[in-house]
């Protein structure tokens, strides 16, 4: 029996190149969104941070000069503040665009294997229907055989 030859086996390659590319943008896409929160979080802290600051300044006493300038810095960061929170939105978006393009390239190769699993198990029963025909060729050609005479 010949040994078992897939005919897809090249699409099979080039969809598993596929599904790993999309598998490492999808998790570079992660990263990038994971980065994204994480500087959101600093910007909020620190903007916190200068929300305590102003309201302390105002119970102990106004300096307007430090009131002004704790004013810009919080300004600052609010304008930070969207800047990462856009940031963030675009990242979220670009992880799940990478996610879905992965699903596709990931259920694309799932099809191929599907169909090379259903190729070898054709072959594994055509291989063992025609060993089982030649173990009943043997066994008609021993049947047919004269039967040696005992003494």
């Amino acid at each position: 029996m010949k040994r078992f030859r897939f005919s897809l086996r090249p699409v099979a390659i080039l969809r598993a190149h596929r599904e790993q590319r999309a598998r490492e943008q999808f998790a570079a896409a992660v990263h990038a969104f994971v980065a994204a929160e994480e500087e959101l979080q600093r910007t909020r802290t620190r903007m916190q941070a200068l929300e305590s600051a102003l309201f302390t300044g105002r119970q102990n006493g106004f300096r307007a000069a430090e009131a002004a300038s704790l004013l810009a810095d919080y300004r600052h960061e609010c304008a930070g503040e969207v800047e990462a929170e856009r940031t963030s939105i675009a990242a979220r978006e670009e992880m799940e665009r990478r996610r879905t393009a992965y699903l596709e390239a990931h259920r694309n190769l799932e099809v191929v294997e599907r169909l090379e699993e259903k190729a070898r198990g054709v072959h594994y029963r055509e291989m063992l229907r025609h060993e089982q025909a030649e173990f009943d060729e043997f066994a008609g050609h021993r049947r047919l055989k004269p039967a040696s005479l005992s003494v």
